[in-house]
Formats: C-alpha cells, structure tokens, sequence
C-alpha cells in the first residue's frame, strides 16, 4: 500500500543573482517501509524531506506535478488542512536537537505543549502521555527528564526526547533527519531499534534521512542517491555498497576503512552528467 507518492518535485529559492533549484524533479513512492535518502551536504535531502509536510517559507517556494499522502493532495491543501496534519499524520525530526527544542522551556512542558494546544487534553493526561513517550524510547527516568531543560541532557538524551516529540500523536509517516548524526555507535543502535521498533509494530513509514552508506545499507529497506537535487539511483539497501551509479560508487570509496590504506581517502571525480 503506497502511504505517500511524489511526482516530480521541485524546490526553488529566489536569490538576488536568480533562482537557485534545490530539489530538481524527484519522484518516489512510500509504503509502509523504510526508505532512506543519502547523499552529500547540499544535495537536497533535507529540502526533499521538509516539503513533504510543506515547511519551505519565501523565498523558497514548493512545485510538484503530485505529492499525495493517503489520498490527500498536499500540493492543494491549505495551510489549515496541513496544520492538521503535521504531527497527527505526518512529523519530521529535524536533525540538531538544541536547535529543535526550546532553551528556556522545561523538556515536560515542550512535550505536553502538544497535547494541550492540538488535542485539548488535560495536565494529568497530558503528563502521562509525555511519560509513556519518553518510556517508549528507552529513557529510564522519564519524571527526571520531564523536569530538565534542554541543555541538561546529552545528545542522545535530546534526540530521544525529539523522537518522543514527533512520536506522541502516533503518526503515520515519521521523516527522521540525520537522528543519528551527533550521537555514539551504542546510543546510535539503541535509536535505531526504536525506529525499526516503530516501524514493525506500528505499521509506520519512514524517511531515514542520512550521510552514512553503510548505516543506511544495515538498516533501511530502499535508498534514494541524491545529487545537487536530484536523485541518481535507487537500490535496494541490501545492495547499496555495490551501487552502479560512479556518484555512489564515489561516496563509497570515501569512506575510511578499518585495516585499509593510511593515505588520503580519495576524493569524488565529478562530472557535469551526473547533475542533468
């Protein structure tokens, strides 16, 4: 069952030298699944994901042939009609926790702000619901961190709570950006159990935003190749180290190898064909 369909999408932000395109004719299908987008800084993963729930602001400005969600057109939908969609339906972790959460605000009153302003749910509710969230992604003292601000955690700690977030309307489509970028290879296991967790068990589907091959390969279903905007190749994850595509084949051989030359790790030989 395919829960979110893109034909042709295009991100375009006006400058005072002309029209800079982000995102250039991207077209995909989401089932139920996880689908990872990679890629290089600047290649457009984050453009690709923010317009699905139409957050690019002037000058930039979203076109799309089709960008449907379970039967919603979300190129004609007001901004009404997205506002009641975006954390009931859809939600994005973006990808830095201390840019997302609010400095001067308790982790609790962030989590449960939500919840009384969307859902009119009462303070008792309310703070039962933020516990079970905070529960759900494995943070063993749920009350504690309800009460802290958000520099009193650490990175992993503040990206939970991120996911905790997104994670309490029990959306349909989850597009994670970079969830792991900041954080340890034992803390990062522990997050992606709890998407793949959320995935299996919730029916939910999943946009894994990312810049490592390797921990996209392991862990999604599907890949989209990103280059200036558009996507290159699409693979299956289980096939991603033996891509076709000489980008991917270039992003592949950049990365260091444990027992491997102590050189400099080669860069990408680009070409102009590769971004038409």
């Amino acid at each position: 069952m395919t829960l979110l369909s893109v034909r042709n999408l295009r991100v375009t932000f006006d400058t005072e030298t002309g029209p800079v395109e982000a995102v250039r004719g991207v077209s995909f299908d989401l089932g139920r699944e996880r689908l990872g987008i990679v890629g290089e800084s600047g290649s457009g993963k984050t453009m690709t994901g923010r317009s699905m729930l139409r957050l690019i602001r002037p000058p930039g400005r979203i076109e799309a042939d089709a960008m449907t969600f379970d039967g919603t057109d979300l190129m004609a939908a007001t901004e009404t009609q997205m506002r009641a969609l975006r954390g009931p339906r859809m939600a994005m972790v973006m990808q830095d926790p201390k840019y997302s959460l609010n400095p001067v605000m308790k982790v609790g009153a962030q989590l449960m702000e939500g919840l009384h302003q969307r859902d009119r749910v009462g303070r008792t509710e309310a703070y039962a619901k933020a516990v079970a969230a905070l529960n759900a992604v494995q943070i063993r003292d749920p009350e504690r961190v309800m009460e802290a601000y958000p520099h009193e955690l650490s990175g992993g700690m503040g990206q939970r709570v991120m996911i905790a977030m997104m994670l309490i309307p029990n959306p349909d489509l989850l597009i994670a950006d970079e969830p792991t970028s900041a954080l340890d290879v034992t803390v990062q296991a522990e997050v992606l159990s709890i998407l793949d967790g959320l995935v299996r068990d919730r029916g939910m589907g999943l946009i894994f935003i990312s810049h490592d091959l390797r921990l996209v390969a392991r862990f999604c279903d599907r890949v989209l190749v990103m280059y200036k905007g558009r996507v290159v190749e699409e693979v299956a994850a289980r096939d991603l180290l033996n891509a076709r595509h000489p980008y991917t084949q270039g992003l592949l051989n950049c990365l260091p190898r444990i027992g491997g030359n102590r050189g400099p790790l080669p860069g990408l030989d680009r070409t102009a064909e590769w971004a038409r």
